[in-house]
C-alpha cells in the first residue's frame, strides 16, 4: 500500500467522521474479495468507543471527486446516530425479523464465475436474545445495469441498499435461516431502483405497517436486546427499506407513543419501549415464529408420495 495513497485516503474519511461526531480508532490495509488492497477503518463515537462500524474502503478511492465528499459526510453522520443505538449492527423484517448484519466485504468485485454482475458477500444472524444459531451467508449480486446507477461500488454508497435487498429477499421468503449451508443469493436488480423518482424501491407501506413495524423496531432492539436503551427511530435506512419518508417516520412514532406503547426523548429521534409494549412479548414471540416458519422451505405432501398431475 503507498503511504500516499493511504494518508489521501485517511485523511479525507478522518475530517469527515470528525465533522460527524466519530473517531477512527483503529486503521489497517485490507484485501476484498479478489485481493486488491483496501483499508479498513474502524470508526466509533467521540465520547463513546465501546461500539464500532468498520468502514473499508478501496485503497485508491477518491472522495474528492464528483461530489462524493457529500455522500460520505451523510454516510457517516447516520452512523454517528445509528452507533447511539444499543444494538447498531440488529435490523428488523416486516415480518418481525431481528436479525445481526456482519462480515460483509466491501467494495464490491467482479464475479468469478464469468457472470456479467458484481458481488458483496455477508452474513445474517437471527437475533432474538436466545444466542439463535441460525443464519444466512449472503451472496448480493448487482447487475451491470444496476451498477451504472451508482456513484461507486463502495461501502458508503452501498450499504443501505444492500442491507435493505437482503431484508426484502427475506420478506419474500427467499432466504433460509440455517445452522450451516452455502452463500445464499440477494439478487439486486434495477427493479429495486426508479430511474423517474430517483430512489429506491422495496416494500409500499401504509401507516399501520409503519406503527407496527417501528413497535416491533423497539421492542426487539431496545426492551430485547438493548436493556432498554434508546433506538434510533427516524433511521433513512429503515425509511428507504418501507418507501416512505424520515418524516412520515415521526409522525408514525409519535402515534406510538400516544398509544402509550413507546416513550420519545425529547428530541423524539429516539425511543424506549413502555411496560404496555413489553407486555406484548408473546405476540411478538409468534410472530417471530411464523416468519422463521415462512422462510422454511416446505415439501409438496402428495409429490413426495409420488401423486402428480404429471
Amino acid at each position: 500500500m503507498s503511504m500516499g495513497t493511504q494518508t489521501g485516503v485517511a485523511a479525507q474519511v478522518e475530517s469527515a467522521a470528525k465533522a460527524a461526531g466519530l473517531a477512527i480508532t483503529a486503521s489497517e490495509a485490507g484485501k476484498d474479495f479478489s485481493g486488491k488492497p483496501t483499508v479498513r477503518f474502524t470508526l466509533a463515537l467521540a465520547d463513546d468507543a465501546a461500539k464500532t462500524q468498520t468502514l473499508e474502503l478501496d485503497e485508491q478511492f477518491d472522495f474528492s471527486r464528483d461530489g462524493m465528499q457529500a455522500d460520505l459526510n451523510s454516510f457517516l453522520a447516520e452512523t454517528a446516530k445509528r452507533l447511539k443505538n444499543p444494538r447498531p449492527d440488529c435490523f428488523i423484517t416486516l415480518h418481525g425479523l431481528p436479525l445481526r448484519f456482519q462480515n460483509f466485504q466491501w467494495p464490491f468485485h467482479p464475479s468469478s464465475s464469468g457472470a456479467d454482475t458484481f458481488l458483496v458477500h455477508g452474513e445474517i444472524w437471527l437475533e432474538d436474545g436466545e444466542k439463535s444459531p441460525l443464519h444466512a451467508k449472503i451472496s448480493a449480486s448487482m447487475t451491470v445495469t444496476f451498477a451504472e446507477i451508482l456513484k461507486a461500488m463502495e461501502q458508503p454508497f452501498a450499504e443501505t441498499f444492500i442491507y435493505n435487498a437482503v431484508r426484502k429477499t427475506m420478506d419474500q421468503g427467499q432466504l433460509e435461516l440455517v445452522k450451516s449451508g452455502n452463500r445464499q443469493p440477494v439478487p439486486v436488480t434495477t427493479r429495486y431502483h426508479s430511474r423517474w423518482q430517483n430512489k429506491f424501491n422495496f416494500n409500499d407501506t401504509k401507516e399501520p405497517q409503519r406503527v407496527e413495524y417501528l413497535a416491533a423496531k423497539v421492542f426487539w432492539l431496545s426492551g430485547v436486546l438493548g436493556e432498554g436503551k434508546p433506538v434510533w427511530v427516524m433511521d433513512p435506512r429503515d425509511a428507504q427499506y418501507l418507501n416512505t419518508t424520515v418524516e412520515e417516520l415521526k409522525k408514525n412514532a409519535e402515534a406510538l407513543a400516544g398509544e402509550g406503547l413507546i416513550r420519545l426523548a425529547a428530541d423524539t429521534e429516539f425511543a424506549t419501549p413502555t411496560e404496555a409494549l413489553m407486555g406484548h412479548r408473546t405476540q411478538y414471540a409468534a410472530e417471530l415464529a411464523a416468519a422463521l416458519t415462512f422462510i422454511k422451505p416446505s415439501f409438496n405432501e402428495e409429490m413426495r408420495g409420488g401423486h402428480t398431475n404429471m
